[in-house]
């Protein structure tokens, strides 16, 4: 079973072929694909190959299934004692891939 190591996003990901995993947003509209060079590890039957930082000539083709958006995050501010209360929030912005191939030419 071969897998690799991907970064996007600022955050690192393990995936397989097959895959469905949310990321933060990559701007392509759904139905489009697209590939991710920064490969940092990649492991198959022929071995594990590291990447310093990221493995030469790897990379994994993915699809774009949807964008959309998570559930809200509140965030409540409190200081005891001196009247101050605030609340803030956000929703991430979010894209759903599914991986279609891993390969290293």
């Amino acid at each position: 079973m071969s897998y690799a190591i991907i970064k996007t996003g600022g955050k690192q990901y393990r995936v397989t072929e097959g895959d469905i995993l949310d990321v933060e947003k990559i701007d392509l509209p759904a139905g489009t694909f697209t590939t991710f060079s920064d490969v940092l590890m990649l492991s198959s039957e022929a071995g594990v190959a590291l990447g310093s930082p990221f493995v030469a000539n790897a990379c994994v083709e993915a699809e774009v299934l949807d964008q959309w958006k998570d559930e809200k995050v509140i965030a409540f501010k409190f200081r005891r004692r001196k009247g101050y209360h605030r609340t803030v929030g956000h929703r991430r912005r979010l894209t759903k891939l599914k991986i279609t191939g891993i390969s290293k030419k």
